[in-house]
């Protein structure tokens, strides 16, 4: 059995200050936005959990940017009768550097949800998919990916339990969740492919 990646590596700013989150066998952990730049200008705003001895590892009152290793990570949240998948980076190391801006994701895993191919109104090609990826403990994290043009004509074509290494960068997306008496703006993330190869099934 080939081992599951899914590595993640950010180089970016904090948004906002660490706020406390939980506390796990007591150790403390908290959150925070990283704010990391795309090529275009636009910035991708992804949610951060990190250990309080994480975070103990590079100073983060300076303003300056922060090298983040670590791995995504995803959890359903209930809203009333009603899930929500939620997805952030769990950090195991941080740095503070002086690159230049960097989000690159890899992953390997099994398709869990069969792949919806769509055209966008300009005719771009997109597939949307669910990457269920395995870690330790007998978990599973479920990350939504998009792919683009050839790319995505392949995955569209792949059944449940295919499986794929994925590498891309995880984005983030404001939407309008619509319900019968309201809306409400949301942002959802997702890992924006850059290349996809099939993987040899598991026996």
């Amino acid at each position: 059995m080939e081992p599951t990646i899914n590595s993640a590596v950010f180089c970016g700013t904090m948004a906002e200050a660490p706020v406390f989150s939980h506390d796990n066998h007591g150790r403390r952990f908290y959150r925070f936005t990283l704010e990391v730049p795309r090529l275009s200008g636009v910035s991708d705003l992804l949610p951060v959990l990190a250990g309080e001895d994480v975070l103990a590892q590079a100073e983060l009152n300076g303003g300056g940017a922060l090298h983040i290793t670590g791995q995504l990570r995803s959890f359903n949240s209930r809203e009333g009768l009603r899930r929500r998948l939620v997805l952030s980076v769990f950090a195991s190391q941080i740095e503070n550097c002086d690159t230049e801006p960097l989000n690159d994701v890899c992953l390997t895993g099994s398709i869990c949800r069969a792949p919806v191919f769509r055209r966008t109104p300009l005719g771009r090609e997109i597939c949307d998919l669910m990457l269920a990826v395995s870690r330790r403990y007998h978990r599973t994290d479920y990350v939504p990916c998009i792919l683009w043009g050839k790319a995505a004509q392949e995955a569209s074509l792949q059944p449940v339990g295919t499986r794929m290494e994925l590498h891309g960068r995880l984005q983030s997306r404001e939407y309008l969740k619509v319900f019968e008496d309201h809306s409400e703006q949301r942002v959802t993330y997702e890992l924006s492919v850059t290349d996809a190869y099939l993987l040899a099934p598991e026996f």
